[in-house]
């Protein structure tokens, strides 16, 4: 059976997944921002006849996040909920739940990342004090080198990177040269109670293959987890890859993305 969850089920829902909670780091995040009650954004559980709860599918917009610990559970009512919506639609989360959603959507590019954690700064590099927070002010020098990286795909504005620097949604660690050129940025998203994700890791040419990269992530991988929070990332590049595991980020799993094409 499945219902719509609301506040009353806040507790039972956090509890449900925070046995993943690396996995779960968007539900977890979008649930202590946002709630049950927003128009963006809807939750529902799958119980079993003993009301225990057995899965769980988020609805942020039109992104939609199924979570079951029993890869055996019936999800074809998750399934017909995401059907119903209309506009173009995007399925995530972990690579071994999506393989069971992949016939909601008819037309649909499928993305794969490896889905890695961080839980302690045993490998973490030293720092210095050329590492630093970027303030609003800073956005702009933010996206000119966001702008630089061949690989990323650009999709917010400089307002939109301010207001999130001001409101705390992203936090950005940089270097920079002589000239105030962003060399380096590290960024982390959805914090929640107990985790972040790393995005954004961008080096400019010039300044790859010399350790500002995994300085300035270390340094802000050590002040997350100075603050009992642990850290984690996707990746697709092996190269990016091997950076990571050498700072001590291990693989926990595939996150795969399902994404409806445009007809």
């Amino acid at each position: 059976m499945v219902l719509k969850l609301k506040e009353e089920h806040r507790d039972l829902v956090l509890n449900y997944v925070s046995k993943e909670p690396n996995i779960n780091l968007f539900i977890i995040g979008d649930i202590e921002q946002y709630g049950f009650d927003k128009d963006f954004q809807e939750l529902w559980g799958s119980f079993d006849e003993e009301n225990n709860l057995k899965g769980i599918l988020l609805r942020y917009e039109n992104n939609f996040i199924p979570y079951i610990e029993d890869l055996d559970e019936d999800v074809n009512e998750f399934k017909e909920i995401i059907k119903s919506y209309k506009g173009r639609k995007i399925i995530s989360g972990k690579g071994t739940i999506i393989e069971k959603f992949k016939d909601v959507l008819n037309n649909y590019e499928e993305k794969i990342t490896y889905f890695c954690e961080l839980k302690d700064n045993k490998k973490l590099l030293t720092w210095d004090d050329s590492i630093k927070i970027a303030k609003e002010q800073d956005a702009q020098r933010v996206n000119e080198l966001i702008s630089t990286i061949e690989e990323f795909n650009i999709s917010e504005s400089v307002n939109t990177l301010r207001n999130k620097i001001k409101d705390n949604s992203k936090i950005v660690y940089y270097i920079e040269n002589d000239k105030k050129e962003m060399i380096t940025v590290s960024q982390i998203v959805a914090e929640n109670s107990k985790s972040a994700m790393v995005v954004g890791v961008a080096t400019r040419k010039g300044y790859r293959e010399k350790g500002y990269m995994s300085k300035c992530l270390s340094k802000l991988c050590n002040d997350l987890l100075d603050r009992n929070k642990s850290l984690c990332l996707f990746y697709d590049n092996p190269k990016a890859g091997k950076v990571y595991h050498k700072i001590g980020f291990t693989e926990i799993g595939i996150w795969t993305m399902l994404v409806e094409r445009s007809n």
